[in-house]
């Protein structure tokens, strides 16, 4: 019997699986020590939260809708346009509707610039003793959770929609009969990203 060997068995763990356990470990011992010690008085959620200021949560929550939905869109550009690129050397027929697929994917940056420009329509400014009332903080925080939603939904949209336009690209170099097929899955996938815009709109609409 030869030495184990991890390429062998399949096991090994690489440091992107480790992080994620790294991190929280150290946050629960962080915490853990802070409770014991009785120092964990020392970071108040709720006294950072309101210390930042509701225009800092509305500008991140448009950043964030920006990016995640950016983000998702490249992503999903990567993954679809790597298997057309790969699959059309041997079948160029399926290059050209198969760019339907690189539409979807940049639609999904289109609906977060969009809720961008939505969310920005409603900041205003304010005078700074008006800026912390209740009915500031209500603003920025649901301008913030409404860029995240959209985001975020925008980022899984953009990975469901590459996948399946991946899928495509390589069903149709293999049996043109299926592209149809697999186009429907993959509308249906687009229209993920279409929840999230109108969670945003809902959640920021009593925003005036």
């Amino acid at each position: 019997m030869g030495a184990y060997s991890t390429r062998d068995y399949g096991g090994g763990y690489s440091a992107s699986s480790l992080l994620p356990f790294v991190s929280i470990t150290g946050l629960g011992l962080v915490g853990l020590y802070m409770l014991l010690t009785g120092s964990g008085e020392q970071f108040a959620v709720g006294e950072f939260i309101l210390s930042v200021s509701p225009h800092m949560w509305s500008l991140l929550g448009i950043a964030l809708c920006v990016g995640f939905s950016v983000g998702g869109a490249a992503w999903g550009i990567f993954i679809t346009g790597a298997s057309l690129v790969g699959a059309g050397v041997h079948a160029p027929r399926i290059v050209t509707k198969n760019l339907i697929s690189i539409i979807f994917c940049e639609v999904v940056a289109i609906y977060g610039l969009i809720m961008a420009i939505v969310f920005s329509a409603k900041l205003k400014d304010v005078q700074t003793a008006d800026i912390t009332t209740s009915e500031m903080y209500y603003k920025g925080f649901a301008l913030f959770w409404a860029g995240v939603t959209t985001g975020i939904c925008n980022l899984v949209c953009g990975v469901t929609v590459g996948i399946s336009g991946s899928s495509a690209a390589l069903a149709d170099a293999q049996d043109g009969q299926l592209f149809v097929k697999v186009l429907v899955i993959e509308i249906f996938g687009s229209i993920v990203g279409l929840f999230g815009l109108i969670i945003g709109l809902l959640v920021s609409g009593k925003v005036a």
